[in-house]
């Protein structure tokens, strides 16, 4: 046995099939049946279920799958734990989701990086959702989320921030009620398949606002071009950092009586071996959010008004 047949067990509990498990620990199907099959063999168990069409894990095999994951992350934490504070280099791992990408993550790791050269941040864009599974199954550090309705029990939530939804629409849309606007309007959805989106549609439906869809997009940057085009309004969270390309556009309040939020946070796993360069990322958010946080009058940067459409 050894961490790197550990490592392939993992990975094949994680994806679900020994095919997609060759392809994340880069080798080729046959040896992850081999490395499986010399496993099942010391330890005179059956691991995986093959009598179904895709292998599943025997209770045994659960079990061991747990352990397992104890030993390698037991094994990766050794350097770290002997160097300490001195630890924070290598290649750390971070999701976002697409609304943080163009302010908050820029900065914060700009900050990160000036205090710690010796790190090299790589950065996976998702889908709340799909980040949360990437963080479970090890394959990010930690990744900056809207608050899921259930955390699970292995991961740690950190707070950042609490962003209040707002309407965007174009500087040549007429009127600043948002509700007359939504009814009036052609609606640019965030996807439902974001936690973004799950808010806004509910936040919809509990109103009873009917809206007349003409898009779905996931990036606030596409839909804000759309909007600033004229091309229909939209709901989106007020980032607590501006992107540094911000569009000039209208940024209406729901309303007190309407109000909508998402909670922005970091997720990890609660056994992580990067716990201080966690520690060190969660503190640059903080410290972005605060230094970084637009005053009323910085919500319009000073771009080029867009010329209006000539007449023909």
């Amino acid at each position: 046995m050894s961490i790197r047949t550990l490592k392939t067990l993992i990975a094949v509990a994680d994806q679900g099939s020994f095919s997609a498990a060759a392809k994340e620990v880069f080798v080729t199907h046959a040896a992850v049946s081999q490395q499986i099959r010399a496993l099942e063999e010391e330890w005179k168990i059956a691991l995986f279920d093959r009598s179904r069409r895709t292998p599943e894990l025997t209770p045994a095999g659960r079990a061991l799958v747990s352990k397992a994951r104890e030993v390698v992350a037991a094994y990766d934490s050794i350097v770290p734990s002997i160097l300490g504070n001195q630890g924070i280099e290598g290649v750390f791992s971070l999701g976002a989701v697409p609304t943080t990408l163009t302010g908050l993550v820029p900065l914060a790791v700009s900050k990160l990086k000036s205090d710690y050269p010796g790190l090299h941040v790589t950065i996976t864009p998702g889908l709340t959702t799909a980040l949360i599974q990437q963080v479970e199954r090890g394959h990010l550090d930690l990744a900056i989320v809207s608050k899921p309705q259930f955390i699970p029990r292995n991961l740690v939530w950190y707070d950042l921030a609490e962003e209040p939804f707002e309407l965007l629409a174009s500087l040549e849309a007429e009127g600043k009620d948002p509700l007359q606007l939504l009814k009036n309007s052609p609606f640019i959805r965030f996807s439902r398949q974001a936690v973004v989106g799950g808010l806004i549609e509910t936040w919809l439906q509990e109103n009873k606002i009917a809206v007349n869809e003409s898009m779905e997009l996931e990036s606030l940057e596409a839909i804000s071009s759309m909007v600033y085009y004229n091309l229909g309004v939209s709901i989106a969270p007020r980032t607590c950092v501006s992107a540094s390309n911000a569009l000039r556009l209208k940024h209406l309040p729901l309303g007190p009586d309407k109000r909508l939020v998402r909670i922005l946070g970091c997720i990890s796993r609660a056994d992580s071996v990067r716990i201080r360069a966690i520690d060190e990322m969660n503190a640059r958010f903080a410290a972005a959010i605060r230094d970084g946080q637009p005053s009323p009058d910085s919500r319009q940067p000073a771009l080029k008004k867009r010329p209006s459409r000539r007449k023909r």
